[in-house]
């Protein structure tokens, strides 16, 4: 009959080597690995400004309500907007009266900051995309807004819509999805805080 040692002995032993293999040599590696490879995305894909402070990430939207700026999906995140540490979907069923009620508001706000656009609505103008924190618009949401936004920074459509182009990305690997606009790099150029 073994003893309690003997029993033990092989079942610590496991518990150390995989310990150090699983808690300490994987993590270092990929680690290391992907600093490597992927030093911008393992950094959180920041974006800098022209001073080199960074001003958001490109992977997550931003709260933009003034005129001037292209409007993100809506948000379905809490205790804020755009919060990263709360990502996901409202989940609210497409009879929610909550879903119906944030559509009529964000139609109204769209309306009330441009009365004499009356083209279509895009969906994703009005909607939040799964994650909540979605910085990305379609280019037809964009299109929408490009005369809000030239007419309230006093500049002409074409300039605005050549930076509109310029921060639209194509569908990935040339055959993914659909193309889209980040919006918080289109606004931060708008700014000039970058090029």
């Amino acid at each position: 009959m073994k003893t309690m040692i003997e029993t033990l002995r092989p079942t610590v032993a496991s518990l150390m080597l995989f310990t150090l293999l699983c808690g300490v040599a994987y993590p270092l590696f990929s680690t290391t690995v992907l600093q490597t490879l992927f030093a911008a995305q393992a950094q959180g894909s920041l974006i800098a400004g022209k001073d080199g402070k960074p001003l958001g990430s490109e992977l997550i939207g931003q709260n933009f309500s003034d005129p001037k700026y292209f409007w993100g999906r809506l948000s379905a995140t809490s205790p804020y907007a755009y919060n990263a540490a709360a990502s996901g979907g409202s989940n609210f069923g497409s009879n929610n009266p909550a879903l119906l009620d944030a559509l009529k508001a964000r139609v109204a706000a769209l309306k009330a900051a441009d009365p004499a656009n009356n083209k279509p609505i895009p969906v994703d103008l009005v909607t939040a995309s799964g994650s909540g924190v979605d910085p990305h618009i379609s280019p037809a949401a964009a299109n929408f807004q490009l005369a809000r936004v030239a007419k309230a920074r006093g500049i002409s459509e074409p300039a605005v819509r050549q930076l509109m182009e310029k921060y639209t990305e194509g569908r990935q690997f040339g055959m993914l999805g659909e193309p889209t606009v980040n919006v918080l790099k289109l606004n931060l150029a708008l700014d000039g805080k970058i090029d």
